[in-house]
Order: structure tokens, then C-alpha cells, then sequence
């Protein structure tokens, strides 16, 4: 509910703070004292569209500022969570800045936002009944919702929404599916072609690093074949350098008893026909491991490159042509069986679009009848506002399947007829002032708390009536602020005893300039401002006789 109104440099009015409270406030005063600039301050915090000339002549901004105490989980404050603005279990503070010059910003809980969140946020905290309203009640978008939550239908709502859930999730697996296999249907020649010759190419993963390595190493072998040769000529053979190196020892061993530096020389000779052997048998290995056999060589290098060319063709990397295989594999597979896979998507679609179709229709029905119950309901509040002549009715009529959606496939709105004869018509189109207001208030009592905002606020409901209407006003206001909080500018002493609180504005001016006070009163000045506006100017004792007996 609305808790705090601050306004500061609004036309008339140069600083004003109202503290409001819950059930039913009332606004009274004589006509041009300002009770509509009070609206427009409020309209303006809630995002209204600003208007330089809202601005206090000689002061450069104006400022409106709106506190509302709601739960943490009311509407405004999930929008709030859904914008990024901090949501904590304080007040939520609406504000709006409007400059002499035509500039202005926004903030909710101190953090700049735009108009259009605001003015959002602003619908959820409340809703303005007066003569221009275009959103609240008067809004077709909102009717079906509207009527859902009078006639309880929550869980069957629940149950449409999952349906077509269910029915959208099946038709894009179904649409993908279709997709998918036309490409294949289209590319099937390249896909039978491509599987084939993966498959007789057979390549393996790390293949071709090991076929590089080892071609790498021939082309080494190729380039020190001779110098190869040429070495193991001077080593091997009867008179290669190990041969004539054993020929020296067998000649020195014979002698090498003779002197001490010969068995010295000798065992050098032995050490050198050791190492000698070993470097044979490192060269023997070295040309096995540097084979340079051209024809091997051959084979390598076009296995490599078969497997280098295959990657560059599908744009993969050569180890991952063994996985590319299995994959176009699976898809000509899948599309062998894709006619049967698309049977089995279509049975399941078509199942999921009957069981919403179901749901949507079980729903529709309730809505109907829900409808005839709300238009009973209506009805019996129009005669006691002196809208006896008016019909009013709910419209639940079949959408389209192209506009079906998760909250049903039919549409809900409320129409009037406000003479005997005439049309049917859209609640927005019909009376305007004090009369649009009256419909709307029987529509409110009707719905009880379904869909309000926190506040409710009528402004000049009563235009055009009195007596027994203005009193049977003031009763439905006064029930409907047992549920939540109803302001509602008045001219009406009937409406305005029937509230718990009470505000006088008035207009004074000391010969400089004009402004404009809200002065609360208590019981005393609340018996005096019902008398004057029973009596006018000049109040009589029998006019606050009078205001005694409305009041109690």
C-alpha cells in the first residue's frame, strides 16, 4: 500500500508530505483547489509522462517522491529482481525529478531506471480510476487473468501452460528432425561417397605423426647412404681397419713377453679392437634405423599424404578423420531410419498438440462458466449505483490457432452496453467520468482482491449523483478498502463519511503567490467538512446535524 507521498514544487503546491494508512482514505475540497494536482504529483512518481509545466513558476525542478510497503513477493518488487534492482524487505521508493526545462530522471530505491520501468513497476503499486484511465480494469490484455483468479482456475492454468510446454518442446525436436534429414536427403550422394572412402582409407588417430617421424628419418638415410657405405667399407672386408687391427695383436702377442711395454702396447691394441667392434656393430644399427629403402620410403610418404589430402577436403584435422567417419556413418544410418524416426516425432507431436488441445478446451469451458458467474455478480452491484439501465457481460471467444500460447487458446474481455438497445461494447470505449468510474467499481466489488494493486484510487466517482447512489458509493468503497488500500477524491458527503481517513485540500493565497495545503482532519473538522459540503458556504446546525448522522 501506499505509505508516504512527498511532493515538492508542483504547480500550487511548494512542499507537501501525506502519510497515508490502510482502508479508505477521502480527499475533499472545494472545486479548482487542487485535488487533481495532488493526482498528477502521484501519476508523475508512478512514470506518468512529465510535463515541464508541472514545474513551480520561479523554481528550476519538482520532485515527487511515492513510498509503498508490499510483501516480497508482490509483483513490483519481482520486476524490480527482474531489472537488477536491489529487492530487500524495505520499502519500495519511487521518485521522479522533473526540471524547468523539460529534463528529468527516475529512481526506485535510490537507483536510476527509465521511464518505462518505472511507470511498469508504478501499474503493479497502483491503480488509478479516474476520467482518462486506460490501464487497470480498463486494459482487454488483463481481463483473462483477471477472470482466472475470480473463478480460482490456477491449477488448470498450471496445466494448459505445461501442455503447451510439452507440445512446444516435441514440435522443435520434430522441426529439427525434418531439418536435418532434408540436408541429409539433399547431400546423400556426397554422404554415400564420403562414407566409402573414409572407411577404405581407415585412418587411425596419431597415424599420421608416426608417418611423418618415419619418413622424416628415410629422407635422413637417403642423405648418408654413401658416407654410410664408405664407413663400413674402411671397417669390414679381410682388409677393412678391424681385420688389420687383429692382424697387429696376433703378431704382437707372440712378441709381447718381451717387454713390459709391449704387453702395455698389446693390451691398448685388445682395448681398441673392443671399441672397434662396437662402433661396427652402432653403424650396423644406425643404417637399419636410417633405412633408406626408396620403395618403403614410397609407401610412406603416400599413405601421408592420402591422409593430409583427406583432412584438408572436410576440414578436420588427419586425427580426427577416424571420428568424422563414424560420424557420417551414424548420419547415413539415421537417415535410412529417419522415416521412421519422423513417424514416431509426428505421432508424439500430434499427441502433445491433442493433450493441450484438451487442457485449452477443459479450460475454455471453465472460463465460461466463470464468466456467467462474474456477469451475475456485476449485475446485481450496477442497480444501487444508478446504472440500472447497463448491461454488462464477459466475452470468452476462441483465438486462432496461430495466437494460441501457454495461458490458453481463447481470449477473455469485459463489455458494457450502457443503454437499452445499444451494442456491446469494450469497457474502455464506454461512458466516460464519473460514470466509467462507477462501472469500474462494481467490477472491483465484484472481483474482490483479484488482480488489485495495493492502492486503489477513484478519483470523482461520485460526479453527477448523490443520495442513495452517492451512500450505496460510498458502501462498496468501504468494503473494497476491507481488502486493500482505496483513495478516492470526493464531492460527495455520502463517500466521504464512509471513510477512515480524511484530507481537506484547499487553495490560499497571500497577494504574492498561491498555494495549495492538504490538511488532515480530525473528528471535529471532519463534521464541519461534511456539513459545508452538505450545505455549502455558510454551515448550519442542521447541516452538521446532518453530517453527524452520516458519520455515524
Amino acid at each position: 500500500m501506499l505509505t508516504l507521498l512527498d511532493i515538492r514544487n508542483i504547480v500550487l503546491i511548494e512542499a507537501l508530505t501525506l502519510e497515508f494508512a490502510p482502508g479508505l482514505s477521502v480527499l475533499t475540497g472545494e472545486t479548482g483547489a487542487g485535488k487533481s494536482i495532488l493526482l498528477d504529483a502521484l501519476g508523475l512518481a508512478m512514470g506518468a509522462r512529465s510535463d515541464a509545466g508541472l514545474v513551480r513558476a520561479g523554481t528550476d525542478a519538482a520532485r515527487v517522491t511515492a513510498e509503498f510497503d508490499v510483501p516480497m513477493d508482490h509483483p513490483a518488487r519481482v520486476l524490480l529482481a527482474q531489472n537488477a534492482i536491489d529487492v530487500v524487505d524495505a520499502p519500495v521508493i519511487l521518485r521522479r525529478q522533473v526540471k524547468a526545462d523539460g529534463g528529468g530522471r527516475a529512481f526506485i530505491n535510490d537507483q536510476p531506471v527509465s521511464a518505462a520501468l518505472l511507470r511498469e513497476v508504478g501499474a503493479a503499486l497502483v491503480e488509478i480510476h479516474g476520467q482518462s484511465d486506460d490501464r487497470g480494469l480498463l486494459a482487454a490484455r488483463g481481463h483473462r487473468a483477471l477472470l482466472d483468479s475470480f473463478a480460482g482456475l490456477g491449477g488448470q492454468v498450471a496445466a494448459v501452460r505445461k501442455a503447451w510446454g510439452d507440445w512446444q518442446r516435441v514440435l522443435a525436436d520434430e522441426t529439427a528432425a525434418k531439418a536435418t534429414l532434408e540436408a541429409d536427403q539433399r547431400d546423400r550422394e556426397w554422404l554415400d561417397h564420403a562414407v566409402a572412402e573414409l572407411t577404405a582409407l581407415n585412418a587411425q588417430p596419431g597415424e599420421e605423426a608416426e608417418l611423418a617421424e618415419a619418413r622424416a628419418a628415410m629422407q635422413k638415410g637417403a642423405r648418408l647412404t654413401d658416407d654410410l657405405q664408405a664407413v663400413s667399407d674402411l671397417l669390414g672386408g679381410k682388409d677393412g681397419g678391424v681385420s688389420t687391427l687383429a692382424q697387429a695383436a696376433r703378431r704382437l702377442d707372440r712378441i709381447a713377453a718381451e717387454h713390459p711395454l709391449l704387453e702395455e702396447a698389446l693390451a691398448r691394441l685388445d682395448a681398441a679392437l673392443v671399441e672397434a667392434g662396437e662402433a661396427e656393430t652402432s653403424l650396423v644399427a644406425a643404417v637399419q634405423a636410417l633405412d633408406a629403402d626408396p620403395a618403403r620410403l614410397e609407401t610412406t610418404e603416400t599413405r601421408l599424404f592420402e591422409l593430409r589430402a583427406m583432412a584438408r577436403k572436410h576440414r578436420v584435422e588427419a586425427d580426427d578423420l577416424a571420428a568424422l567417419a563414424e560420424a557420417l556413418r551414424a548420419r547415413a544410418e539415421a537417415l535410412v531410419a529417419g522415416e521412421g524416426g519422423l513417424a514416431a516425432l509426428a505421432r508424439a507431436r500430434a499427441a502433445a498438440e491433442r493433450r493441450y488441445g484438451e487442457a485449452a478446451s477443459a479450460l475454455s469451458k471453465s472460463r465460461t462458466t466463470a464468466g456467467l458467474r462474474l456477469d451475475k455478480a456485476v449485475a446485481g452491484e450496477l442497480a444501487p449505483l444508478k446504472l440500472d439501465t447497463a448491461r454488462f457481460r464477459t466475452v470468452v471467444a476462441p483465438l486462432p490457432p496461430s495466437a494460441w500460447g501457454p495461458e490458453g487458446s481463447d481470449r477473455a474481455e469485459f463489455e458494457i452496453a450502457t443503454n437499452p438497445g445499444a451494442p456491446f461494447a469494450p469497457l474502455i470505449k464506454i461512458a466516460s467520468g464519473g460514470e466509467l468510474s462507477r462501472f469500474v467499481l462494481a467490477l472491483k466489488v465484484a472481483l474482490a482482491e483479484t488482480g488489485s494493486a495495493g492502492t486503489l484510487i477513484f478519483d470523482e466517482i461520485d460526479r453527477g449523483v448523490g443520495g442513495a447512489v452517492a451512500s450505496a458509493i460510498g458502501d462498496r468503497l468501504a468494503r473494497l478498502a476491507q481488502r486493500t488500500q482505496v483513495l478516492v477524491v470526493t464531492h460527495s458527503p455520502q463517500v466521504a463519511a464512509r471513510g477512515a481517513h480524511q484530507w481537506r485540500i484547499a487553495k490560499a493565497s497571500d497577494g504574492k503567490a498561491t498555494r495549495t495545503a492538504v490538511v488532515p482532519l480530525d473528528d471535529r473538522e471532519r463534521r464541519e467538512e461534511i456539513a459545508r459540503m452538505l450545505s455549502g458556504a455558510d454551515v448550519t446546525d442542521e447541516a452538521r446535524a446532518q453530517a453527524d448522522r452520516l458519520l455515524g
